[in-house]
């Protein structure tokens, strides 16, 4: 009996079009790869860098059915100013007192006492975030 062979001998007629092709997909797929870290990495780094104000509050007390009293720190350039709203919450989770706080001390960090005003006694205050300009433009 004759062994019968199919296909062509390994190496003699060079790449077959499938192994063209997985090279090609390969080479594509690492470019794009490489591509999206940048721009992850791009965004990441824009967004951090552009955060001019950094908040948190440190203590609250419900002094009231009507009044919170929040201790909030702000760490920001020495000349930028900006706006930090709080919030705060009843036991149901609706909100039942907002306040923006104007952050213009002339220091890098600043630290306040806030008393926001309530519809009925609050369970928590929350910062909801703090936005920022810079020197001069305020």
């Amino acid at each position: 009996m004759t062994a019968v062979r199919e296909g062509l001998p390994d190496g003699r007629y060079g790449r077959s079009a499938d192994q063209r092709a997985d090279r090609k997909l390969k080479i594509i797929g690492a470019v794009l790869g490489v591509v999206l870290l940048g721009v992850v990495g791009w965004l990441g780094v824009s967004y951090i860098s552009g955060q001019d104000l950094s908040g948190r509050i440190i203590t609250w007390q419900a002094v009231s059915d009507h009044e919170v009293k929040v201790h909030l720190e702000v760490v920001k350039g020495a000349d930028d100013t900006g706006v930090c709203t709080l919030r705060s919450q009843a036991t149901d989770g609706s909100e039942v007192g907002r306040k923006d706080v104007t952050i213009d001390q002339r220091t890098g960090q600043v630290d306040t006492e806030v008393t926001v005003r309530t519809t009925k006694r609050a369970t928590n205050a929350i910062l909801v975030g703090c936005t920022g300009s810079a020197a001069g433009t305020g």
